[in-house]
Parts: C-alpha cells; structure tokens; sequence
C-alpha cells in the first residue's frame, strides 16, 4: 500500500453530509452538504430530519469530492466511515454508503470514530501528529480531554463533560436570547462587542475539590438564562452583547484553563483543539494566550476543519491505511455511543486471512466465496457510484 495513501472519508455523524478525500497528510477535496437551514425552523437537530437529508446528499456529494479532488474512485485505496459517535440513523446512511460504495470498488473499507477524526484532521493542516498528543474536543455532542499516544490504536480520555456540552450551551443560550441555530457562530460575533466581564457567571468544577479535568456546563446554562429571564421579569433590556460575551468568556476559560493543566501534569508541551466550537474566536485567543504562557505550543486547524467533515475522516482512515491497520468487516454497524478509546473498529480475524493480502478478510471477496450477506448494499447501483 502507498506510503500515502488516497482515502475518501464520509461523515454523517449528525446534520452534515460530509465527503473529503486526501492523499496521505495532503487535503485534495473537502465537500459538505449542511441541512442546518431545515433544522434551524425547529431550533435544534431532529434525527429523522437529518437522515433523509443525508439519504438525499450522499452520491451528490460524493461526486463532488472526486470532481473535487480530481481523481477516480478505482484509484482510492480506501474508504472510511464515521462508525460513532453520532446519531444512530445518521450515522447508518453514511455507514451503508460506505459498505456499498467499498464493496462496488473492491476496496478496504475503515470505520472510524468521530472524535478521533477530530483530532487526525489537524494533520492535513499542520503535519504529522506529535504522540503523545493532548487534544480538548469540544463541539455539540462533546467536550472532551483527550490524550492520544497513537491516533489508530491509543486514545485517552483524560477528562469530559459530566451533563452538557459547551456546544449545547452555545446553542441554550442562544435560543434564551432569541438569536437562533446555530448558536456557537452567533453568539461568537455579538461577544465580539460585548463585554466579557460585564455579568460574572459561575465556572463549573474548578473549586479544589472538583474533578481536575472534567467539565459542567449545566450550571452555567441555568444561571445564564435565570439573569435574562430576570431582567426580563422586571421590564428591563437585556444587554444581549454583555450576556453573550460574559457567557463566552466563562465557557472558554473553564476549557483552556483545563486544557493547558492537563498538558502541564501530563509533560506534554503541545495542544491540539478540534470539533465545532474550536472555531469559536475567543476560544482560540484565549488558548493562544495561555499556550504561549505556559510554553506549550497550540495547534488548531482552520475553522472549516473544526466543524463536521468527511476531510478528517478521510485523515484518519489514511492513518489507519498507511500503518497497516485492519479493515473493517462488512458487518460493520452504527454506533452511536462507539467509545473514544477505540479509534476504529477493526474485522474479526479470520482463518484464510492470510491468503487475501492487505486488508485481510476485509477486502471484498468477489473471487473468495466471501459469506457475508452483501443484500443491503445494492440499494446504490454501481452505475450510481462511480463511472
């Protein structure tokens, strides 16, 4: 197999039909079909929602990618898929176009984890990851401390949220405020005119006594919208700039003040930030600020990286090509709570493994007598698939 290899990456882990291909470290195509506008009526992401409209965007997308990347799908060497975490019916259109995409080539297929790939992504930005890595994700669904020895095979969790994520909160308070979905964005650019000190709210678990690495954002969500209703109750105006702003500034404090002490306990002299919320601009100040105090040095990836992607999927299921990882069965399925330390979900090995080459059992059997039922993957015709 190529040293580097040219994977295409899908991620439909919850509302963004992502398709990215990359050939090693190097980004060739990064398409995404977002269905945040039809979610935004009802203020939050609806599950079935989001599966119809993955259903919909799949081949289109992927066409796009190869359009794109300016490559034909008989060259790939792989195809990953986000496994999990997300949202189960999400999460099993991208992994059955993926089964039936692979299959349809004759190719590997490699499923992979979501938060995993958030942290592999920074690798088409800034180069190979430095192992150990230190990685805080914090996005929607997660917010999380991560410490990674080997992207493929040995991820940590240090720490993670206890009830919300900060994602979550971003999206609370934005709705509380009356400024929509998304709310990370939104509340992102009013902050930029408010004043972060102007309304002093809690910081969950810093006190002596808290978990080190853990975070809360329950308690700041509650008393954030408890000032608004308030001021609200009384006949006053509600300063949305200040409360934005002072609201951001108690979630990226909280995040990079743990950040950077986990790196410090642990000797490791780098941070990685991923997932959605690391697009967010204070965040991204406030940790270059601390980084550089500290002496560590801060690595984030573009804010189109941070979001949802099939580009960082693709990175890792290069990863995972060029080490030599095994694929995945063809009776991979959708995860929706596929643990972190398990960065993807290898096959089971097989007895005639060893006739089959790289890949293993895992490669299509066409000329093997392979015995996995493959009836589900023919609702995607190959015509459909590729030219």
């Amino acid at each position: 197999m190529a040293d580097e290899p040219l994977v295409l990456g899908i991620e439909t882990s919850c509302d963004e039909t992502g398709v990215g291909i990359v050939r090693g470290t190097t980004l060739l195509a990064d398409a995404v079909a977002s269905s945040v506008e039809e979610h935004a009526r009802f203020g939050g992401v609806v599950p079935e929602v989001a599966s119809r409209a993955h259903l919909e965007a799949m081949v289109p997308t992927i066409e796009r990618a190869l359009k794109e990347a300016g490559v034909s799908a008989r060259d790939l060497d792989g195809i990953a898929v986000t496994a999990g975490p997300g949202l189960a019916g999400a999460l099993l259109v991208g992994v059955s176009a993926a089964k039936a995409y692979a299959y349809a080539l004759g190719k590997p297929m490699y499923g992979v984890n979501h938060l995993a790939s958030h942290i592999c992504v920074d690798q088409l930005e800034h180069g190979a990851l430095p192992e150990p890595t230190m990685a805080l994700l914090v996005s929607g669904g997660h917010s999380s401390l991560l410490l990674s020895t080997d992207i493929t095979a040995d991820v940590r969790p240090m720490g993670a949220t206890i009830d919300d994520a900060a994602g979550e909160a971003f999206d609370k308070i934005a709705r509380v405020l009356n400024l929509g979905f998304p709310g990370g964005p939104v509340i992102d650019r009013y902050a930029r005119e408010g004043d972060p000190g102007a309304i002093a709210f809690p910081r969950g678990l810093t006190g002596p006594r808290d978990p080190a690495y853990d975070f809360s954002f329950s308690g700041l969500k509650t008393a954030v919208a408890r000032w608004i209703e308030a001021r609200r109750a009384a006949g006053e105006e509600v300063p949305v700039r200040d409360v934005a702003a002072s609201f951001q500034e108690a979630v990226v404090d909280v995040l990079t003040r743990k950040a950077v002490r986990a790196c410090k306990d642990e000797g490791v002299d780098h941070l990685m930030i991923g997932g959605g919320v690391a697009a967010n601009s204070r965040l991204r100040a406030l940790a270059q600020e601390r980084c550089e105090a500290a002496g560590i040095r801060l690595r984030v990836p573009r804010p189109k990286l941070c979001t949802d992607n099939g580009a960082m999927v693709a990175a890792l299921g290069a990863e995972m090509v060029a080490r030599g990882r095994a694929a995945s069965d063809w009776d991979l399925s959708a995860d929706s709570s596929l643990p972190v330390t398990d960065p993807h979900v290898p096959g089971r090995p097989h007895a005639h493994d060893e006739d089959r080459g790289h890949g293993g059992a895992h490669a299509p059997a066409h000329a093997h007598g392979h015995s996995h039922s493959h009836d589900h993957v023919h609702e995607i015709s190959k015509e459909n698939l590729y030219s």
